[in-house]
């Protein structure tokens, strides 16, 4: 067959060399040339270039005479001395791809263009065509509307404001208020195959736009028109989510994978596209020609064209190009799991993308975080891929450096959402001077491109000075363009339609996905498992939770305590079963958080068409299956006989058979929630009420006879009814309960009657009713996760929309470090401060020797991260950090400035010559991480307002701070988006306007250090010195950069066999070039070594030296407080900006009081009128129920929503802490205190709602009774919820802990509260365990409303006693307890507010 994509096989590479690469093979990437690509006159792959002996052409030609498709998976492999050997491709070990690719691509950045080579003329000789594809883009114009102002920020007031509009928009009743914004105007273009076109914009320009409507990825609720065509093609009548690739600009990864195992699954789920048809018409065509192709080259195109294999050659290739190899079995790591680095995470992004088959390459800022080398090396791989292979890509990049932006053919400039100019690179400039501006020397041409259409920075560009300048607008532009001659020649292009007869095809893929249901299912699977062994303490831990539950339930219900005589007793084996059924339907909420951590994956990789819906969906259930075997045989085999249930085998194994499903049922349900909800807040929200529902309508809370006509179907829908049933009779069936009944029920047994007094089915079928009924339930909550994966998107941020301020028209001017131009420039106050320098000697930083290290044969204990490096940072002087991605840079950052909270540093670092002592340090050092830990729900001005009210001195008044803030906002052009949540990434204006920032601080006496990773050659020469580092923690280079960085070239250049800079060429790129580890091995030497012999290196020890002994008359750093302001104003600041989280956060705010108000009225309408009903004991239980399902259900939910509110808060802590703003206390209170009114508001709307509707007696004293234990119970559970956070590492491990105690509370209520059952209250608690009822929060809450509500009535009971008498008797509950009780809550209200500022206090969970 014609074609295919063979090489596409290669593809999986297209991503090439990611490591450096000698100065001598740019030029001729950067040639242009076509010719450089192909080999004309030459017939040197005719053959394999190695002379083959007989043996070899004896074993060649017994392959040829194989069966096509035997042929197709054999190959001759080499080994590194000797002959070859047969090997089948399908099963090549890790050797065996080691050696071969090895020999193939030995040094990526040398050898891939050589393989690529191979491949192409391999494919040439046959007269195979490769598929191409043309992208067209025809009036494309994208719209929106948006909220603008207060109204985008999300808070709790918009968010019903928002729900409202939404209700009457349905109906056309409300007229749109929102801005309608144009995000594309009409633009059209192409993008041809073999050309690499540059995308560039600033930010919020329209790129990611342009890129996803390319990829056929735009969000449904945008307005589109126009259309877009892959080689004539519209995107519904092909797959362009397979035929293109889209890599996004946001790391999205499983943590918990290793960068090998993540890239090898993104293999395995992509295919192999066409090559395997490729493969077998180029075969067949050697065959026929009788031509023998390379033997490492016939293996490797083998083996990629292999669809399922779990270790692909493609994948370890993909890895070697991008320079992941070295830290290829590493787990990618989040915010919990130490991983690889951001630089090698954003290549882990690109890398799982290229790995497929895709044809056209969308890449979305895909150089973020790394350096210009890395950057470099990626492009000039993917420009190899696309020039031998004919590929088609567009890249969008925020600061290309020259050497990179001279690596593509075609540019497209977009600015506020017009086409400025789309065409050669070669003839962008002209185009510019043919509108009047000029790009200055020494001015990087993407810099330029991006500036000359910036309103504030165009005018420093206008080249006629002879006439007037004007702002030229981008729409100019955009029209201007029509008429230049490239401009021309385009038009003439889109003019002509595409011929669709022309498309190869296996250019377009029509296939779904890449491999057939059983490999994509497979695939899944062994994800899966994989996932649960890394997670393997999270299944022990449940284990470990529900055996020490079961060891608590063995006492409580011990069987020398339980008789069998009476329905009293009856009644407490009921609790005992109902207990267990509640531990195993509790003991799958766990499920929620596991499911939410993985959705960003699992949306980004449906979206990607690596897997249908179903295909995640089941293994997610069908994998956990033995863990419910394993936790139902826990429960079972440990309370079964203990207990005293009936002995009989075979109801032993029924019961367990009932408890694996009812397992299997809230797995599965909660797995639904959490898809359901997406969002933890949301999720936990929604499984409380999912909890409420099945067991407050499943017979116990309220007997069958009792639950309104409105709610019977809730009753019969309910899984806990089915359970409860089912469990009850394999259990009162049994003989030993099948004495005559003491109640007259006629010729009923005791066990009927047991079952029957709570309404339920005493027929033995009803056994397996309920596991058939169970089972059901299994399946439908499956179907249902699997549909809300396959229906539902993640959750959109809010985003306000601000009209730029075009007032200012300050260009953005960056001088030379020491020319002192800038001094002359200072603008803005200058606050009172101390200089200091900063110097480190022979630093040190290892950890604890990586596992995975260990397991490949490494004996050392520790790794060494930092080797030994030395410097001095001093006032007045601007140092550059700068290396390769993974030399240490941030972890030297950490180190210095005390953010490491493990690992074993050593060495001397001082602070003007004294000791570093990081209380003091904090207070004069300020840490900008390259992470932004932000709290989410405050705006930029607002943060920094916060950060001032903190940092600055106590003297300095808030008009004055105010003032302070506003022109760092003006510096750093932030006013724009002052109002807005979200933070942006910077382009090159914007890291210029940063820069500006910082030059100014420095040349007032200030000691700043940066880490850059891609600078212009202006940025970079801001700088007055250089700290280089090598990958491995050690210096390469501490020194000045020079004026046009000659002291910088001067030193590299005299180091022998380094190539000579070019002109024009930015010295930051070229000197991280020059030494790389692949140009240490090429010239044998090590640069590290070369600069410890060097004068420089002793000039910097000497400096190190002097700095480092206090300067006569100083002394040391002292602060008569440790914190810049007092405790009093430390609190309040904290509890100004929760408060502004808390009311931006609706999610947790607005549909927490949502959930109360929809469950107040669900309990009124389910209790309706039960508070005047008190003439039996069975409507007085009923009413209780209201009060323990208020009390259980509103408190877990209150509890579970608040967990990951903190948890977000707490990483957020974590770094104001260190930072020295505020201690730990202030926070606390701050936490604690702004949950109060929220909590208030949520008891009033509740209480209100549920007294009225259940018909409590309405005196004042009585209603305030209840809104004080219901308000005081809501506020501890808050709090207990906080607790659980403070004191375990994440959200997820304290949402398993604080589980295992809701159902300890709810079997110490449960004993005492009659609604379980009405014979319970005979049931005594053994001795050992009464201590705890005492201590459980939730039997006061219990304790305290019923007194309040019914403890003071003399009405008579039935039976002649009074409803006063009747709680002394059977619960001790008396109303003259009323004071103490309300004080038990207030102490508790305090003590767990008080242990979680005690945990937060103490414990620090984060890990660097």
């Amino acid at each position: 067959m014609d074609g295919s994509d063979i090489y596409k096989a290669s593809r999986s590479i297209r991503l090439g060399s990611l490591r450096a690469t000698s100065n001598g093979r740019m030029g001729s990437l950067r040639s242009g040339s076509t010719s450089v690509w192909r080999n004309t006159g030459m017939d040197v792959f005719s053959r394999s270039t190695r002379e083959e002996d007989d043996e070899e052409a004896l074993k060649w030609a017994s392959l040829e005479k194989l069966p096509t498709f035997d042929r197709l998976k054999k190959g001759l492999l080499f080994g590194s001395t000797g002959p070859s050997q047969e090997v089948d491709v399908d099963n090549l070990n890790f050797e065996d791809r080691r050696r071969l690719l090895d020999r193939l691509v030995n040094t990526a950045d040398e050898d891939n263009e050589k393989f690529l080579l191979k491949l192409r003329n391999r494919i040439d000789r046959v007269g195979i065509d490769l598929p191409t594809i043309e992208v067209k883009y025809e009036h494309l114009s994208v719209e929106a509307d948006v909220n603008t102002g207060s109204r985008a920020l999300p808070s709790f007031i918009n968010f019903h404001i928002d729900i409202f509009e939404s209700f009457l928009s349905l109906f056309r009743l409300l007229p749109n208020s929102k801005k309608h914004i144009t995000i594309l105007d009409d633009i059209s273009g192409i993008v041809k195959p073999s050309r690499m076109t540059l995308l560039l914009g600033p930010p919020s320009s329209g790129k990611t736009t342009l890129l996803l409507a390319l990829a056929g990825k735009l969000d449904k609720e945008l307005k589109t028109s126009g259309k877009v065509t892959y080689n004539g093609h519209e995107l519904h009548e092909f797959v362009p989510e397979r035929t293109s690739a889209y890599i996004s600009q946001n790391d999205v990864h499983i943590g918990e994978m290793t960068v090998r195992e993540t890239l090898a699954f993104s293999a395995r789920c992509q295919g192999v596209g066409s090559r395997y048809e490729m493969l077998t018409e180029l075969s067949r065509r050697e065959r026929d020609a009788n031509i023998k192709p390379d033997p490492d080259v016939d293996v490797f195109m083998k083996a990629a064209a292999s669809a399922g294999q779990e270790a692909n050659v493609v994948t370890d290739y993909t890895l070697k190009l991008l320079g992941l190899d070295i830290c290829a079995d590493t787990m990618v790591g989040d915010q919990m799991i130490r991983g690889i680095s951001g630089g090698q995470k954003k290549r882990v992004t690109t890398g799982e993308m290229i790995v497929g088959p895709s044809k056209v390459l969308l890449m979305d800022e895909i150089s973020t975080g790394l350096d210009s080398s890395t950057t470099f090396q990626i492009v000039k791989s993917i420009r190899q891929f696309l020039h031998i292979l004919e590929g088609t890509a567009v890249i969008s990049l925020l600061q290309p450096a020259p050497e990179t932006y001279d690596l593509f053919d075609d540019i497209i400039l977009l600015t506020d959402g017009k086409i400025v100019y789309q065409g050669p690179r070669d003839n962008v400039l002209e185009f510019f001077e043919f509108m009047g501006f000029k790009c200055p020397e020494r001015k990087g041409v993407a810099d330029f491109l991006q500036e000359v259409t910036s309103k504030k920075d165009q005018q420093q560009y206008w080249m006629r000075r002879d006439q007037h300048y004007r702002f030229v607008t981008a729409k100019e532009f955009s029209d201007s363009f029509q008429s230049f001659h490239v401009g021309k020649k385009l038009g003439d292009e889109l003019n002509v339609p595409y011929d669709k007869s022309r498309s190869h095809p296996a250019a377009l893929t029509t296939e779904k996905y890449g491999l057939n249901k059983k490999e994509l299912l497979k695939a899944c699977i062994d994800r899966e498992i994989l996932l649960m062994k890394r997670n393997s303490f999270v299944y022990v831990f449940k284990l470990c939770q529900l055996f020490i539950m079961a060891l608590v339930a063995m006492t409580v219900f011990f069987r020398t305590e339980m008789h069998r005589n009476t329905l009293e007793d009856g009644g407490i084996y009921t609790g005992a079963l109902f207990f267990g059924v509640i531990m195993i339907m509790f003991n799958g909420m766990s499920e929620i958080p596991m499911t939410i951590a993985k959705l960003p994956v699992f949306y980004k990789q449906r979206d990607f068409r690596f897997y249908p819906s179903w295909a995640y969906a089941l293994p997610s259930w069908i994998v956990k299956i033995p863990i419910s075997f394993l936790e139902a045989a826990v429960w079972t085999i440990l309370t079964y006989y203990v207990i005293g249930f009936d002995p009989h085998v075979e109801r032993f194994f029924k019961q367990y058979l009932l408890l694996l499903v009812i397992n299997q049922v809230s797995s599965a349900l909660f797995r639904f929630i959490g898809a359901m909800g997406r969002n933890m807040i949301v999720a936990n929200t929604f499984g409380s009420f999912a909890l409420l529902i099945i067991i407050a309508l499943g017979g116990f809370v309220l007997s069958r006879d009792d639950v309104k006509k409105w709610w019977i179907w809730g009753y019969w829908i309910s899984p806990m009814m089915y359970a409860m049933n089912g469990i009850a009779v394999n259990e009162f069936l049994a003989d030993r309960w099948s004495k005559a009944s003491h109640v007259p029920l006629g010729d009923s047994t005791l066990g009927k009657s047991i079952i029957t007094a709570r309404g339920l089915f005493a027929e033995s079928y009803w056994y397996w009713i309920a596991i058939l009924a169970s089972i059901g339930f299994i399946f439908l909550f499956n179907i249902f996760f699997g549909l809300s994966l396959d229906l539902l998107n993640p959750f959109g941020q809010s985003r306000s929309v601000s009209s730029e301020n075009d007032d200012d028209q300050s260009p953005v001017e960056l001088a030379q470090a020491g020319d002192g131009s800038n001094k002359s420039k200072k603008k803005g106050m200058i606050l009172p401060f101390e200089p200091h320098s900063i110097t480190f000697d022979d630093v040190k930083y290892s950890v604890d020797m990586p596992q995975e290290m260990r397991d490949q044969g490494t004996t050392e204990d520790r790794l060494l991260l930092l080797k030994g490096v030395s410097g001095a940072f001093r006032p007045g002087v601007l140092t550059a950090l700068m290396g390769v991605s993974g030399a240490g840079k941030t972890t030297l950052m950490d180190v210095l400035a005390g953010r490491k909270t493990g690992g074993y540093i050593e060495g001397d670092i001082r602070i003007s010559g004294y000791p570093k002592k990081q209380e003091t340090f904090a207070r004069i050092s300020g840490y900008c991480e390259q992470n932004d830990i932000h709290s989410p729900h405050v705006t930029i001005y607002e943060s920094l307002m916060y950060s001032a009210w903190l940092r600055l001195a106590s003297d300095v008044n808030e008009n004055t701070r105010k003032m302070f803030v506003d022109e760092v906002m003006d510096l750093v052009e932030l006013n724009p988006l002052r109002d807005a949540l979200s933070w942006v990434a910077r382009d090159a204006r914007a890291a210029a306007i940063v820069m500006r920032t910082v030059r100014n601080t420095v040349d007032t006496g200030r000691t700043v250090v940066c880490t850059i990773h891609q600078p212009s050659i202006d940025i970079f020469e801001a700088f007055d010195e250089l700290f280089l580092m090598k990958r491995g923690g050690q210096e390469l280079y501490v020194g000045p950069v020079g004026r046009n960085s000659c002291e910088l070239i001067k030193y590299f250049e005299d180091i022998d066999s380094i190539s000579k800079i070019k002109d024009g060429y930015n010295p930051a790129t070229w000197m991280l070039e020059v030494s790389t580890s692949s140009q240490e091995m090429t010239l044998g030497v090590d640069f590290a070594e070369i600069y410890k012999n060097s004068q420089l290196y002793r000039r910097n020890k000497a400096l190190i030296a002097e700095l480092s002994v206090p300067r006569p008359g100083t002394k040391d750093l002292y602060f008569p407080t440790q914190f810049s302001q007092p405790f009093s104003i430390q609190c309040i600041a904290c509890l100004w900006k929760q408060r502004l989280s808390y009311w931006r956060n609706p999610p947790y705010t607005a549909v927490r009081f949502a959930f109360t108000t929809f469950i107040a009225l669900m309990f009124g309408t389910m209790f309706w009128d039960l508070g005047r009903k008190r003439k039996t004991q069975q409507q007085l239980s009923n009413a209780m129920g209201s009060m323990y399902a208020a009390t259980l259900f509103l408190g877990v939910q209150n509890a579970s929503a608040v967990q990951p509110v903190v948890d977000i808060e707490r990483t957020v802590f974590y770094r104001e802490r260190a930072a020295g703003m505020y201690s730990a206390l202030p926070y606390a209170c701050a936490q604690v205190l702004v949950e109060i009114p929220y909590v208030f508001f949520q008891t009033i709307v509740y209480c209100i709602i549920v007294y009225a509707m259940i018909g409590f007696e309405w005196t004042a004293t009585k209603f305030l009774w209840y809104t004080f234990f219901q308000f005081c119970c809501l506020l501890y559970m808050t709090f207990y919820g906080m607790m659980t956070v403070a004191i375990t590492p994440n959200a997820n491990i304290a949402a398993i802990i604080a589980a295992s105690f809701y159902g300890f509370f709810n079997l110490v209520l449960r004993l005492h509260c009659p609604t379980t059952c009405k014979f319970l209250f005979s049931f005594k608690m053994p001795v050992w365990w009464r201590w705890y009822y005492w201590g459980n929060p939730l039997a006061w809450t219990i304790y305290g409303m019923v007194v309040s509500q019914f403890g003071d009535y003399d009405d008579l009971l039935v039976n002649g006693e009074t409803v006063k008498g009747y709680l002394d008797r059977y619960f001790g509950f008396k109303h003259s307890f009323l004071g103490a009780i309300a004080g038990v809550h207030v102490g508790l209200v305090l003590a767990f507010g008080f242990i979680f500022a005690y945990c937060i206090k103490s414990f620090n969970f984060q890990k660097r």
